[in-house]
């Protein structure tokens, strides 16, 4: 009995689900621990480094995943449904730059909320399919644990790195009015230790809550050390690094490890690797297109900042408006499955 037990046990700690979470949970710690060493010696990033970082995590390692999410997502659903979905995502996506145009701010804040969202929601998934959430019995746990989760993406680095988080929030809403920011800029200041306590009690809600159901259990246990971990890793590293490896490093390679639960829980389609590939293709050129057309139409497309701030305040507004319908088409709307499907 316990050599099976052993057996199954070395199985699973070798399953790439197990895998990509440990990989996560370890890149974010080593990050972590790094950064807080370098502040202690008195060590500090270059912005120009920062911002390299940046779209190498966001754009060669994030942005592909996202493809693959709606490919996993639509790969079983047929022809009329994939092309009902892929119209309402562009009618989204064309609503949401207009409103960006319209108000600019306003659209910067859905944004934001939407990183919160994606980022909360999606790892809410991620613990029901393979780090556990049976701790989390009721709704509006549930929604706690997602508002946590995800709100350590935005409201710490908001509160911990204001200056650059409200740089590059000027950079960004100046692709489309660069007074457009103006006093809001003084408000974002004064509100943002309300949005950092607002954040705690939030915390000690969700960690108490949890324990309160499920007490010392190991899925409590396990989103003690998670959310401990998202708090030091948004608390210590520079918030334009931990933004944009963020997202990669844990959000889409534990989303990977979710997929490979959910791939094994349906019969295989029989796509062939050509036509996987040409699916790729299709989307990467489709998603090329936005970003051509978004470049297009900005009035400054690179902001008022120099190049590289630049870039990244364009790649930044054009992964916002992909994000928007990505969540809300890809998910809130789509009850049968949804891109975060959990068997």
């Amino acid at each position: 009995m316990s050599t099976t037990v052993s057996v199954s046990r070395e199985r699973m700690r070798w399953q790439p689900e197990t895998l990509a979470i440990t990989a996560a949970r370890l890149s974010l710690l080593v990050l972590t621990v790094g950064f807080a060493a370098a502040a202690v010696l008195g060590f500090s990033v270059p912005m120009r480094t920062q911002m390299i970082v940046y779209l190498v995590g966001m754009v060669a390692l994030n942005l592909p995943h996202g493809g693959y999410e709606h490919f996993t997502n639509l790969r079983h659903r047929g022809l009329p449904f994939g092309a009902r979905y892929v119209g309402i995502y562009l009618l989204a996506v064309a609503g949401f730059v207009a409103l960006f145009f319209l108000a600019p701010v306003s659209a910067l804040g859905i944004a934001f909320a939407t990183a919160v969202a994606k980022g909360g929601h999606g790892d809410l998934h991620v613990m029901d399919a393979v780090v556990g959430s049976d701790h989390l019995k009721y709704r509006p746990q549930r929604a706690l644990a997602a508002l946590v989760r995800g709100g350590a993406v935005m409201i710490l680095p908001l509160f911990l790195w204001r200056d650059v988080y409200i740089g590059f929030s000027q950079l960004m809403v100046s692709m489309f009015d660069p007074g457009a920011m103006g006093a809001v800029a003084t408000r974002i200041e004064t509100g943002a230790p309300v949005l950092l306590g607002g954040y705690a009690v939030a915390l000690v809600a969700h960690l108490l809550g949890g324990f309160l159901t499920g007490g010392f259990s190991r899925d409590w246990l396990r989103d003690v050390g998670e959310t401990g971990l998202l708090v030091a890793y948004f608390t210590v590293v520079p918030v334009v690094i931990s933004i944009g490896l963020y997202f990669p490093l844990w959000y889409s390679m534990r989303q990977s490890g979710r997929s490979a639960v959910a791939h094994r829980a349906e019969p295989d389609d029989g796509l062939s690797t050509g036509a996987i590939w040409a699916v790729f293709v299709a989307g990467a050129f489709m998603t090329g297109t936005v970003a051509a057309a978004l470049y297009l139409v900005a009035p400054n497309p690179l902001g008022v900042g120099n190049l590289l701030g630049g870039l990244v305040a364009f790649y930044t507004i054009f992964i916002c408006v992909v994000a928007m319908p990505h969540v809300v088409v890809g998910q809130w709307l789509d009850r049968d499955r949804g891109i975060w499907y959990v068997p």
